[in-house]
């Protein structure tokens, strides 16, 4: 196994895989291929997660946000080593005959060369376009050696949800936010539906007119959705602040087969927004709604991510406010 992977030598793969490519969609009688890539895409990931599972959604990902992916998959203790190889990722748009096609780079990495990687990773990145990278490994964004890997990147978009330790998580995520790593966190996506529900709440006249009656905000979480319930606890008080209205708010456990709960009390008002299994079932002063709400794929919430390749102060603002409120007996 190699202990070294050299950039120059995979930029020249990958320039013979797009000569290649292009001559067998001539061959096949084709209209030729049209290389895309709007950034680059940085992966890490567990050697030991589903490599099928994985690549399916960076290629549903592909032709909305056409990128060179670069997936690092960690292959844990051990020997110091790097090894490698390159493909493409091609589809058909509909009513077309020309294929478009991006690439991937695939490494696999051991955690005494992961220091290296920035090293192999920097080289490959397409100039002049941005560099995302998600972190799928919860072991991975605790080490040391992933901040230098963060600060390569435009943006890093990690998993709250996924850490053992929803207090541990937010600790980590507002250190890193703190050193200028611009962020995303897939349990505030999560709740970008739910924001929106909340929302439509309060396009209702009178139901806004009863705003000002709200006293107290409680959200109750399942399990994974500590952070989640944090964030979307500290976004509500805030908006209700904004609006004038000041209220408390508590983060507690929510009941079997509830993954996620919200409620907003006060002297003859009440709504709640609770989600159990694939429905969400939104209740204002005793009348309901029932709305098919599945949960959503990775490919969904990296497909929101990828489109905001910017400061997002909403998030930023629940995130300060959450980290600093965050205590183990609350966010577990």
């Amino acid at each position: 196994m190699s202990t070294t992977v050299a950039p120059d030598k995979i930029l020249k793969e990958l320039a013979e895989l797009w000569v290649n490519t292009a001559q067998q969609g001539q061959a096949e009688g084709g209209a030729g291929v049209l290389r895309a890539c709007s950034m680059t895409l940085l992966v890490l990931a567990e050697e030991s997660e589903d490599s099928q599972g994985l690549g399916e959604t960076i290629a549903a990902l592909m032709p909305e946000h056409p990128a060179r992916a670069i997936v690092a998959r960690m292959s844990g203790p051990g020997e110091r080593s790097l090894t490698e190889r390159v493909y493409s990722q091609c589809w058909m748009p509909f009513g077309q005959r020309k294929q478009i096609c991006c690439e991937q780079v695939e490494i696999t990495v051991s955690d005494a060369a992961l220091a290296d990687l920035p090293s192999v990773v920097l080289p490959l990145a397409v100039p002049d376009l941005p560099l995302i990278l998600w972190c799928r490994s919860p072991r991975l964004a605790a080490m040391p050696e992933f901040l230098p890997i963060a600060a390569m990147a435009q943006k890093v978009v990690m998993d709250s949800g996924a850490m053992k330790d929803p207090a541990a998580a937010l600790k980590l995520i507002a250190a890193l936010a703190a050193q200028g790593v611009l962020l995303g966190d897939l349990s505030w996506t999560r709740l970008t539906r739910w924001r929106e529900m909340l929302a439509q709440v309060f396009e209702n006249q009178q139901y806004l007119g009863q705003l000002v009656k709200v006293s107290g905000v409680k959200v109750e979480r399942g399990e994974g959705f500590g952070v989640a319930a944090l964030y979307m606890a500290v976004w509500l008080t805030d908006c209700l602040a904004d609006a004038g209205v000041h209220a408390s708010f508590a983060v507690g456990p929510a009941a079997e087969g509830v993954s996620l709960r919200v409620e907003l009390v006060g002297e003859g008002f009440a709504a709640e927004l609770a989600r159990r299994e694939d429905r969400m079932v939104v209740t204002v002063n005793g009348f309901s709604q029932c709305t098919s709400l599945s949960q959503p794929t990775d490919y969904l919430l990296m497909r929101e991510e990828l489109g905001i390749v910017r400061h997002d102060p909403v998030f930023e603002r629940a995130l300060t406010r959450a980290a600093g409120l965050a205590l183990p007996s609350e966010a577990k």
